[in-house]
């Protein structure tokens, strides 16, 4: 839905652009949008500084769960805890993390190691989920300075009809159009880190779960190591 608004916004713009091509219509409608273009285009700018970071964050996280868990098993079984631990700390992801956890306090119990696993995971957790605020502001942010920029602009174009004292439909009309090109770039901004944001919330929920069905695959490994 977020994905063909986007493009139904863009198909719009593109539609109306003049014989310069795309990039100059953007401009001129840029400058006529006012002083609140700016800050419209500021959100967006930094809303995909953070996108991009969060990006590359959330693949460094990512990691094939099955493979792994496959290893740390050979691990276990051939090699003991010790082996198991070397193998996760070269490792990436926030499974290998949490597993290095749950290793470190295995001597100790299988009670322990699942509450080193439990906290350790909230704390991951707590990590893939840092920066997705900020993104949520800006999703927020961008239509309501294009809603202030609006309003503002509206007032402009009533107080264009009264300074001319007459209620020309081309003042009206000028005004109006420039009023609610701020709305439109604010929405366009809002929908395209909305689909950053939805993407983001997607992995971190398909990373968490992993997580947690992983961790229990390695609790009932280091039960049945003990048993041996």
């Amino acid at each position: 839905m977020v994905i063909t608004s986007v493009s139904g916004s863009l198909s719009f713009i593109l539609a109306q652009a003049n014989s310069g091509g795309a990039i100059s219509y953007l401009q001129d409608k840029f400058v006529q949008g006012g002083v609140f273009m700016w800050p419209i285009l500021f959100v967006l700018v930094i809303g995909l500084a953070f996108s991009l970071a969060k990006f590359y964050s959330l693949m460094a996280s990512s990691t094939n769960t099955k493979k792994f868990i496959v290893a740390v098993k050979d691990k276990l079984a051939n090699g003991g805890i010790h082996e198991a631990m070397k193998y996760c700390e070269n490792s990436k992801g926030s499974i290998a993390s949490v597993f290095h956890a749950g290793l470190l306090r295995a001597d100790e119990g299988i009670e322990a190691a699942e509450k080193a696993i439990m906290t350790y995971g909230a704390i991951e957790m707590s990590f893939l989920e840092k920066g997705l605020i900020w993104i949520s502001l800006f999703i927020s942010l961008a239509p309501m300075l294009g809603f202030t920029g609006t309003v503002m602009g509206m007032i402009g174009a009533f107080d264009d009809i009264a300074a001319a004292n007459q209620m020309s439909p081309a003042i009206v009309a000028s005004g109006i159009s420039e009023a609610l090109l701020t709305t439109l770039f604010g929405l366009v901004v809002a929908m395209i880190l909305q689909v950053f944001y939805n993407f983001f919330v997607s992995r971190v929920d398909k990373i968490v779960g992993d997580m947690e069905e992983s961790s229990i695959e390695l609790i009932d490994a280091l039960y049945e190591l003990k048993k041996k």
